[in-house]
Parts: C-alpha cells; sequence; structure tokens
C-alpha cells in the first residue's frame, strides 16, 4: 500500500514520538533558565516538525547553544587541567641574555611586544606548563618576542626548540637566530631532513649532551632518536600545519615544557575561540616605530608599460623590487605566465639595463640561498619569484611588490606577499596586475564593502580578494574577510586542521552564542572542575560520549 505525504509525515512523527519518549536534557537547569533556553525534548520536536518561525528559531537556538557548550567545556577542561593540575618549569625571568639581545637590537621594541613578552614570562614564572598562542600581523616582530623567551630558558639551564613547517623556513628561521644573536654566546644549531648524515649525528649528540641550547627543526624534531638532555621551551611556528597528536610528541621529549605557538596569519577572533580554545592568546597588534603603510594598487594589464616605468625609477632612487607569478613552468591551459619565461622577459626586453636574479620551488636549497643573498646585498636589482619568497624574507631595501595575475592568489598569500615590502623607512608599494574586467569590478567592490558579501563563486571571490587588499593593510580585517570567502573548513587550507564541523551552529554567525557558551563552560569548570557536583553529573557523562578521543589528549595543548 502507498504512502502519501501526510501519511508519511504520520508515519515518520509517530516514530519520532517513540524515540523522544527516551531523551534526557542534557544541559543544567541553571543553563536552560540564564539563557531562556527551550528544553531539548522541544527543540528536537521544534526543529523536525515546527508550527511556526518562532519555534524553529527557537529550537535551532537550543541546539546551537549546546553544540557550542559541549565543545567549549572540553577546551576549559584541558586549559585548567594543564594550569592546575599538571607540573612545569617555574623559570627565573630574568635574564643577562635576554637583555644583552635587546641592547644590541637597532631600534626599540614596541609596547605591544613589551606587553606580550610580560604576557608570556607571567606564565614562565610558575610551575606549570605554558600553552599560549603568539599572533601579529605580517613584520611585527613575533621572532623577536619567541627569541627573549627562548633565551630566558637557554639562562636557566634548558634548551628551547624552535619548529617551522618545512624546510625553507626552518633554515630561513635558523639564519634568523644566528643574525639576531651576532656575538652572544648562545649554541643555535638546525635539524632538518635533508641534511648529510655525520652533520645530523653531530646535531643530535648536541642536542642529547645538551650542548646544543637552541635547535631550529622542521617535523624531524618528533623522530624517535631526537633526543634532549634538557627540554624546557617549545616555540611550533605557524602551528596549524602540526596536527594535536605531533605537539603531544614534541612535549613528551621535555619534563612538560613550555609551548608557544606562533601563527603569521591572524586568526579571527571566532576561529581563535574553537580552534585555539584551549590557549591563551597574545597579540602584537602594532608595526614597529618608522614602518609606513604599503600603498596598494590595482593596476589592469594593459597598464604595464606605466608600472615598468614606476619600477625603473624607484630602483634609480636606489631601492629594490619584487616580481611574482603564480607558478613554475608555463601551462597553456591555464594561460599562466612561467616565473622563467617571464624573467628572460623582463632581463632581455624591459630592463635590460637593470640587475635581475630569479627564485622559484624548483631550485635547490644552495642555490636558492646564494640569490636571496645578492638580493639582501643589493647586487640584484628585481629579484623575479614564485611564491617561494611568501614568508621570512626580509630586505628593508625593497619598496616595490609586483604581483601578476593577482586574481589567481589567495587572499591571505597576497597579505603575506606584500609583507615583504615596507621593512624598512621608505615609502613602499604592492602592485596588483589583473584582467581589466576583474580589476575593474575589484575597484568597485572596494568602494562599497557591504556589496562584497554576496560575492561567492569563484570568478566573485577573485575580485573580492583584491578588493579587500586594496581596502585594508590591516592583517586581522583581512582574515576575517578571509574566513568569510572561504568558510573555517578551508581556511588553513586543510580539512585535517583541528577545526570542529559543527552540524547546527556557526562560527561565523553565531558569535553571541559561542561568546555565551564559552563563558559558562569556563564558569562551570572553575567550580567544578570534576564535573562532581549533581547538577553536573549528566554534563560529565555526555563529555564522555562525545568527546571520548578528544579527552585522552587533555594534556596537550
Amino acid at each position: 500500500v502507498g504512502l502519501d505525504s501526510g501519511g508519511f509525515r504520520r508515519a515518520i512523527s509517530s516514530t519520532f514520538g517513540a524515540i523522544l519518549k527516551d531523551v534526557q536534557e542534557t544541559l543544567p537547569e541553571s543553563l536552560i533558565r540564564l539563557h531562556n533556553l527551550i528544553p531539548l525534548k522541544r527543540a528536537l520536536k521544534g526543529v523536525h516538525f515546527p508550527e511556526s518561525q518562532q519555534e524553529l528559531s527557537e529550537s535551532l537556538r537550543r541546539l546551537k547553544y549546546e553544540e557550542f557548550f559541549f565543545f567549549q567545556l572540553k577546551l576549559a577542561l584541558k586549559r585548567h587541567h594543564l594550569k592546575e593540575d599538571m607540573g612545569g618549569i617555574a623559570f627565573s625571568v630574568e635574564s643577562k641574555l635576554a637583555r644583552q639581545l635587546v641592547d644590541s637590537l637597532p631600534f626599540k621594541l614596541t609596547k605591544a611586544q613589551v606587553r606580550v613578552i610580560n604576557e608570556i614570562t607571567s606564565d614562565m614564572r610558575i610551575p606549570k606548563p605554558m600553552s599560549r598562542l603568539l599572533q601579529g600581523d605580517v613584520g611585527s616582530g613575533k621572532t623577536i618576542v619567541a627569541l627573549i623567551s627562548m633565551l630566558i630558558a637557554v639562562e636557566n639551564g634548558f634548551q628551547a626548540v624552535f619548529m617551522a613547517p618545512t624546510e625553507i623556513l626552518a633554515e630561513q628561521h635558523y639564519k634568523t637566530l644566528v643574525s639576531l644573536l651576532g656575538d652572544i654566546s648562545v649554541n643555535v644549531r638546525l635539524l632538518i631532513g635533508g641534511q648529510r648524515t655525520r652533520l645530523r649525528r653531530d646535531v643530535l649528540d648536541d642536542l642529547q649532551r645538551g650542548s646544543a641550547q637552541i635547535v631550529v627543526g622542521t617535523h624531524a624534531l618528533f623522530e624517535k632518536q631526537v633526543e634532549f638532555a634538557k627540554l624546557g621551551f617549545v616555540v611550533i611556528d605557524e602551528q596549524h600545519r602540526f596536527g594535536v597528536v605531533q605537539r603531544a610528541k614534541i612535549r613528551k621529549k621535555g619534563a612538560n615544557p613550555d609551548v608557544l605557538v606562533m601563527t603569521a596569519t591572524p586568526i579571527p577572533r571566532t576561529l581563535s575561540l574553537t580552534l585555539y580554545g584551549d590557549l591563551d592568546v597574545s597579540t602584537i597588534n602594532e608595526l614597529p616605530v618608522g614602518r609606513k603603510p604599503i600603498k596598494t594598487v590595482l593596476r589592469y594589464e594593459e597598464e604595464k608599460e606605466s608600472v615598468y616605468h614606476f619600477v625603473r625609477d624607484q630602483v634609480k632612487s636606489g631601492r629594490q623590487s619584487y616580481f611574482v607569478y603564480p607558478i613554475i613552468e608555463e601551462s597553456e591551459k591555464l594561460e599562466l605566465k612561467a616565473a622563467t619565461v617571464h624573467f628572460n622577459h623582463l632581463k632581455d626586453d624591459v630592463f635590460p639595463e637593470l640587475r635581475l636574479g630569479l627564485i622559484h620551488g624548483r631550485m635547490g636549497g644552495s642555490e636558492k640561498d646564494e640569490v636571496m643573498e645578492r638580493f639582501k646585498r643589493g647586487e640584484i636589482d628585481i629579484l623575479v619569484a614564485t611564491t617561494v619568497i611568501e614568508v621570512g624574507i626580509d630586505v628593508p631595501n625593497a619598496t616595490v611588490m609586483v604581483i601578476e595575475d593577482a586574481e589567481r592568489f589567495g587572499l591571505a598569500q597576497l597579505h603575506q606577499l606584500r609583507g615583504r615590502v615596507g621593512r624598512g623607512s621608505d615609502k613602499s608599494y604592492c602592485i596588483l596586475l589583473a584582467k581589466r574586467w576583474v580589476a575593474q569590478r575589484a575597484e568597485r567592490l572596494a568602494r562599497k564593502p557591504a556589496d562584497a558579501q554576496s560575492a561567492l563563486d569563484e570568478q566573485r571571490q577573485a575580485e573580492r580578494r583584491l578588493a579587500t587588499m586594496v581596502a585594508t593593510t590591516d592583517g586581522f580585517k583581512i582574515a576575517e574577510v578571509d574566513l568569510q570567502i572561504r568558510g573555517p573548513g578551508d581556511f588553513f587550507g586543510t580539512r585535517q586542521s583541528g577545526i570542529p564541523e559543527f552540524k547546527v551552529a556557526d562560527i561565523l554567525t553565531d558569535t553571541e552564542l559561542l561568546d555565551a557558551a564559552r563563558a559558562d563552560a569556563s564558569a562551570i569548570i572553575t567550580r567544578d572542575p570534576q564535573l562532581r557536583s549533581p547538577e553536573h553529573s549528566m554534563l560529565a557523562s555526555n563529555l564522555r560520549a562525545h568527546y571520548r578521543e578528544a579527552l585522552s589528549l587533555l594534556h596537550v595543548a
């Protein structure tokens, strides 16, 4: 016998009614009253069989709050466990080495850097393992802050680790630390996968003996044969590329060392409350003194001659410039310009009188280093590159960044590339070259940011990215827009980044509920960290049901 739609609905309703009988309330009465939430049974019925729009809204509100609340309760438990239950190292934070470093710098630390150093040293003083996120915009001076913290650990007789996500970045950080330390007597070593066996053995021996005081490395540091004499401080750069389990591995190599997580991509607040909710957050929201805002302009491909003319004038006045392309070799399919082909064009046809260099991802490490060193020494006027230069390159004399096919780049990528200029006291420029129709629409969006909200298909996304770049240099605003365009799952370029996938709640639009859930969870764990009171017994059993695996990783922040 066939069922009409009414009969089908009645059958579903009857089955649903039978299931609802066994549903138990999951939230304490105090929270239900505080937020004027409807009971769970009513919410489940109201979502499936709403009798009005208001009933549907109230039902969704209840389920969203619950989803956020249990997630935040798990994070609050983690934070409490780290701060209260685990023993750590109580460092003496008066450090001659750190003072020596600060006195040797050719610039003064910003107020934001000083504030953040105070936040970190306050954690380091306490015999509990620190778990802190350090975020700041491109060029805000996070590396100096990390080095000062590591020197405090070294002076206390401990070793420090600086972990980078790639070998190129590890090598760059290693060189930066050695250069910043100058004559300060600290033994810094590099440990990466591609090292010669003898050198690697030498580094491993130094770590085991304790003579290596700071080691910079990649995931190679996770390996079994890497043993530390006395690991006390860990800096993890670009956190989202390392999983929770990997962080647990590096932590186990010491006696609950302090951990400082650094990210070059500012994290939108909503994401930091979820992805990094178990970490204390320090933010450097100020650029070094003397830095001038970078002027960003959009130009059509037909306007290249005027761009070339501008770059030539800048070089003649003693400055240097970058030209960046999206890929390495010709792809007829995408009609993109290969860095190699365009390098030859720029060198032979456009700037025959200037000194050009080329750097791309297919080059070997020593080859890249040689080109970068020549650029730093001023022996190259224009560096033609692929996105290899996105992170960690610091040449204060470079004042122009020309990005070809700018519509092909992601927003965070564009912002990172722009951050390669504006590092000195001279006025700097970022020129985005794009197809005329993309650039024209992006210019209109830059004037009317509200219109950009609906720009979601691929073409519109490109326009919105360019419009945002022209409208602001603020990395935190850029991160918010990037999150809106791409959604939480793709924000870090990987679904495995630890971002929770909520079924009902949306971290972009339900921020008030997220804030309320976080505050409630923190208050409950502060009062009843073991969830032993009768009112909280259902919370404990629900947590165990939903987050069994996560609770086994409680000691990892």
